[in-house]
């Protein structure tokens, strides 16, 4: 059954004043007063929270950013100088060691036989030595009083000469003896790590041919690199005013770059890649880099002595180019065309555009507009 019009009319009334009685009823609650701002408001006239830096004007260093693998300050393929069968090793492979430290051993027995027989020809010549001046004395005297001939006294004289000659002879052999017994027992020659065994217990070693273990110098440790050719006048120029630092950071190395000094520009450029092999010296005390290993490495080219510079993080781009918000005395930010120059590290040269001392927004330049407010 449908209503007739009077109805819906009349219903529609009574729904407008049940409306009004209820908003009547709210603002009576609320005392009039009009609803609290939305919290986006209150942010908004706070300011919108952001990171700042400092323009800053002073000398800058420019840099190239390379990579470079390390490699061992000194290597040596550790040999026995003497023939002989390897009787032990005393190294643990991979293991620091230090100047001095045994490393291997060389049966000494035929060596020690051979030192014996030497001092026994000296103990023979010393006894010889001292029965010929003990017959020359004697003739001396009997020479004195004309029992022996002149013939005789020279004779014995020259007998005297050979047995000092001979003691000399046998005891240079008995050090030379000494001296390859010596060289059974081989000691590293400085501090270095060692590799693995290249001969084992009961090899027979050929004198200065066969390796025993290769011996690398990690402390200090090299970085070699290569530069490109029209970078070398700067760095030489940068070499002449003293040491010239560099640094290299190790890939998934937790810790802080490394410090060091270039000590290396090789002779020649490379004619096929117009490079030129440069390398750096770095203290190693503990191990973080190893032979082999690669690093990024810093070197600085050029100084800059009064350059404006601020982090490169504070830079942003637009189709009209390079900007920066400059925060200003009302902050409030000013949205700043600027010119760039060279960048090295974490910073950028400033050309034009901004003046030392001048703070300029690192964060949260994505919520900003130019004029806007900021805290």
């Amino acid at each position: 059954m449908q209503r007739s019009p009077g109805k819906k009319l009349v219903l529609i009334i009574g729904l407008v004043a049940l409306a009004a009685a209820g908003v009547g009823v709210w603002r009576h609650e609320t005392g009039g007063k009009e609803a609290p701002k939305s919290l986006n408001g209150k942010q908004a006239s706070a300011g919108t929270p952001v990171t700042t830096a400092v323009a800053q004007r002073g000398e800058i260093d420019l840099s190239l950013k390379l990579i470079g693998r390390a490699e061992a300050y000194s290597t040596v393929n550790v040999r026995s100088r003497v023939s002989g069968q390897l009787d032990t090793l005393a190294f643990t492979p991979g293991t620091h060691v230090k100047k001095g430290d045994l490393l291997a051993r060389v049966d000494p027995r035929p060596l020690k036989a051979a030192l014996d027989e030497a001092q026994g020809k000296v103990a023979s010549d010393e006894a010889q030595l001292a029965k010929a001046e003990a017959d020359l004395g004697r003739y001396q005297n009997m020479l004195g009083k004309g029992f022996v001939s002149r013939a005789d006294f020279d004779l014995y004289k020259a007998n005297l000469g050979v047995a000092r000659a001979a003691l000399v002879s046998d005891r240079a052999a008995a050090r030379a003896a000494q001296t390859q017994l010596d060289f059974t027992t081989i000691s590293a020659p400085f501090d270095g790590v060692t590799g693995a065994p290249l001969a084992y217990p009961g090899a027979t070693l050929t004198a200065d041919t066969t390796d025993i273990v290769v011996l690398n110098q990690v402390d200090p440790i090299r970085i070699a690199f290569a530069i490109p050719e029209d970078s070398l006048a700067a760095v030489r120029n940068s070499a002449r005013r003293g040491a010239l630092p560099v640094q290299a950071k190790i890939p998934g190395d937790t810790g802080g770059p490394l410090k060091g000094e270039l000590e290396f520009i090789d002779n020649a450029v490379d004619v096929t890649t117009g490079t030129i092999v440069l390398k750096a010296r770095f203290a190693n005390a503990d191990g973080r880099l190893t032979a082999g290993q690669f690093a990024e490495v810093t070197l600085p080219t050029t100084r800059l002595t009064d350059a404006v510079s601020i982090p490169v993080i504070a830079l942003q781009s637009s189709s009209a180019g390079t900007f920066v918000f400059v925060v200003k005395a009302d902050k409030t930010v000013e949205q700043r065309p600027i010119t760039t120059g060279a960048t090295t590290a974490d910073r950028v040269v400033v050309d034009k555009g901004l003046q030392a001392g001048e703070r300029v927004v690192t964060e949260g330049q994505l919520l900003l507009v130019d004029g806007a407010r900021v805290r």
